[in-house]
């Protein structure tokens, strides 16, 4: 299965927002991570992890907290691929790229929800 039937939505920030205003935005929006972004290229993503990781710090700009040297995957590529990649980067979102345009992310949560969906042979390699 492709990870383009499983992807959801992905919210994008400018790096120069404040962290509490990064934390409200997610709030408002329940999600938990925002993609930045600087003239549609991806610059960095930061999660709900970040934010509690730094919360003493919620008047910094998310440039100077947020996970530079974004690991992405293709929307084509299958949903097997996704798992494998972030158990190996150790990394539980990755964004969506489709024709070098983030097109959505698909998270480690979202990729158990279709546990079912997923080949057999995956888990038992």
């Amino acid at each position: 299965m492709k990870i383009s039937e499983f992807m959801n939505k992905a919210y994008v920030a400018d790096g120069n927002i404040s962290l509490k205003d990064a934390a409200k935005l997610m709030s408002d929006r329940n999600i938990g991570s925002l993609i930045i972004m600087q003239k549609n290229k991806i610059t960095g993503i930061i999660t709900e992890r970040d934010i509690m990781k730094n919360i003493s710090k919620l008047g910094d700009k998310i440039d100077k907290i947020m996970s530079k040297n974004v690991i992405t995957i293709e929307k084509g590529e299958s949903i097997e691929d996704a798992a494998r990649l972030m158990a190996e980067k150790k990394i539980k979102r990755l964004p969506v790229m489709g024709k070098g345009e983030l097109v959505g992310i698909i998270s480690a949560t979202d990729i158990l929800a279709h546990s079912d969906d997923i080949n057999e042979d995956f888990f038992f390699d």
